[in-house]
């Protein structure tokens, strides 16, 4: 095959078969001094016919190039474990949901129910497209990516795909890392011991802060001045904490712009 064939056949349309053949190509250590010679070979016809078409040929096959590259970065995610189940808190609470739990999180809350997620390095790499693959094989109203703390990934590739293949994509993060991937629904639970980056404070459609004490609520009020006015404001009592489930009670009672979010999974015995 000539360099200037295997550039072309790089034009794949359909997002599944893009994929597996850039994976495939991956597993090839050869891989990048070719690919890099069609490209040049492809630039200089490109430039010599200085046609309409090979203009297009060539931004196509850059695109392409750019998906390997991102591909390249981050083909694998660290999973603790993927399930389908019903959305138990939040917003969202009894829907439908294929959830993507990711390994890793640096905030370490004192009350984490999954604090067996916290250790990267102890959890499975799972293949970006073995996830998507799970994902619309569930048949779910939506894809909850959760954590420990997902943000400390690069999720474009995964929210790109899941999206692409039709189902809404939400994401559960204390916001303390840089926001990456496409969202329809951003669930914000901010942390006091490691805030939230401003920056994600316009983009969350619902602020969710969990209550263990009096502290907690002058905490909330003070995110809930930096949110949009349309988002969701739950307050979440602390699972074993009676005082803040009375927290929460009486200062929904006394604040109707709050509400009162509980933990629906746990009382159902389910995940």
């Amino acid at each position: 095959m000539s360099l200037t064939s295997f550039a072309l056949s790089v034009r794949v349309s359909a997002r599944q078969q893009r994929l597996g053949f850039i994976r495939i190509l991956l597993s090839s250590n050869m891989f990048s001094n070719i690919f890099n010679g069609a490209l040049t070979c492809l630039k200089t016809r490109s430039m010599a016919l200085s046609s309409p078409q090979s203009s297009a040929m060539f931004s196509e096959v850059k695109v392409s190039a750019m998906v390997v590259a991102e591909m390249k970065n981050e083909t694998t995610l660290p999973v603790v474990e993927t399930f389908h189940s019903v959305q138990g808190e939040g917003f969202w609470t009894g829907a439908n949901a294929f959830f993507i739990r990711l390994a890793g999180c640096d905030v370490g809350c004192s009350w984490c129910d999954t604090k067996h997620s916290w250790p990267m390095n102890q959890h499975p790499k799972c293949e970006i497209l073995a996830l998507v693959e799970s994902a619309i094989a569930a048949n779910p109203f939506m894809v909850v990516i959760t954590g420990g703390e997902p943000l400390m990934h690069d999720l474009t590739l995964l929210t790109r795909e899941i999206r692409a293949s039709g189902l809404r994509v939400h994401l559960e993060t204390s916001g303390s890392h840089p926001l990456s991937g496409e969202f329809d629904w951003i669930s914000l639970s901010p942390k006091q011991f490691k805030p939230p980056l401003e920056a994600i404070y316009p983009l969350a459609n619902e602020l969710k802060v969990v209550v263990d004490d009096a502290g907690d609520l002058a905490w909330a009020e003070e995110n809930a001045e930096k949110i949009s006015a349309p988002a969701v404001k739950l307050l979440q009592p602390q699972w074993e904490s009676p005082v803040g489930q009375q927290l929460a009670m009486d200062y929904v009672l006394s604040h109707p712009d709050w509400r009162v979010g509980l933990q629906m999974h746990k009382f159902l015995g389910v995940r």
